[in-house]
């Protein structure tokens, strides 16, 4: 009986360390469970929070059972290349693992949701439609001004090449008054070009082979240079014409042939001359002069030469 009793001790020990041993295995079981209750009640909340989709149509549509689309690279891939697109294929955790770790990792590398994105960006894009339109006006506007500024320079030409012209034919006329048998004439240095071109003179008086004015003497540098501007007078008149000083290096020949225009300027325009010469004062009609007093004051004296002359 006692070794009876001693084999029934030994199996009592034999089965209360495998009790032991099953408790503590329904133990761990039971913390897994609750780890795992956890963990899932965890990605319920997460799958709740981040993508706002609830457990239902998260297994329906993301599960295992559920086949995987392709990606968008794939997508435009297959675009690219002209094929079809590629059909869903079945769920691969090691791939799909590697597909969400690399999601991750591209989505860390964005850096920081900026919650006022939005705003900023209509910020942004109302500034861009205002300094767009802005731009749109300035093309329109440099495209009116180069309409204009390619008409004003249409007209410039068509104005200059006629004054030019009448000037040309009225210079030819009145240097040959004021040189007889001597040949003037004026000509452009670019005449394709008139918003740049220059005018050149040349002037031969009779008797002279030379046609620069730098070879001329001083009055006939002079008589040229009043042959010119009486030209652009009768080329283009005004009603009045102010002459200083024009005639003082002529001599009484010379003289006489620039009274002679003057006297055809009369004509058409009033004409103010400022002069010393005698021979100018006498065609006159009427004289103003400046002279000193014995006591000291300087006044202002005038004369009507054509009533006299008409009395």
């Amino acid at each position: 009986r006692e070794a009876e009793l001693l084999v029934v001790r030994a199996r009592v020990r034999e089965h209360t360390a495998e009790l032991d041993r099953l408790t503590d295995e329904v133990h761990r079981d039971e913390v897994a469970r609750a780890e795992q209750r956890l963990r899932i009640e965890a990605l319920e909340a997460r799958a709740a929070e981040e993508y706002g989709v609830d457990l239902p149509t998260l297994v329906a549509e993301y599960g295992p059972a559920a086949l995987v689309p392709p990606t968008q690279a794939q997508v435009a891939a297959a675009a690219d290349a002209g094929e079809p697109e590629p059909e869903p294929v079945p769920y691969d955790r090691a791939l799909q693992e590697k597909r969400a770790a690399r999601a991750e990792r591209d989505l860390a590398a964005l850096g920081k949701v900026n919650p006022l994105a939005l705003e900023e960006f209509a910020a942004l894009e109302e500034r861009h439609t205002f300094l767009a339109t802005q731009l749109e006006d300035l093309k329109n506007t440099r495209r009116d001004l180069l309409t204009v500024v390619r008409e004003v320079d249409a007209r410039i030409h068509q104005v200059f090449a006629e004054a030019f012209a009448d000037t040309q034919r009225e210079f030819a006329e009145v240097f040959a008054t004021l040189f007889p048998g001597g040949e003037g004439r004026i000509f452009l240095t670019d005449p394709e070009d008139l918003l740049t071109t220059g005018v050149e003179v040349e002037a031969r008086p009779p008797g002279k082979k030379v046609k620069r004015l730098s070879l001329l003497s001083g009055g006939e540098r002079s008589l040229t240079a009043v042959a010119l501007l009486v030209a652009i007078f009768r080329a283009r008149p005004s009603p009045f014409y102010v002459l200083d000083e024009v005639e003082a290096a002529l001599d009484d020949v010379n003289l006489g042939r620039l009274l002679t225009l003057i006297e055809q300027l009369r004509g058409t325009s009033q004409l103010i001359v400022i002069t010393h010469q005698k021979r100018t004062m006498e065609i006159a009609d009427a004289l103003y002069g400046v002279s000193m007093r014995g006591d000291g004051i300087t006044g202002v004296i005038s004369q009507r030469l054509r009533e006299l002359q008409d009395a």
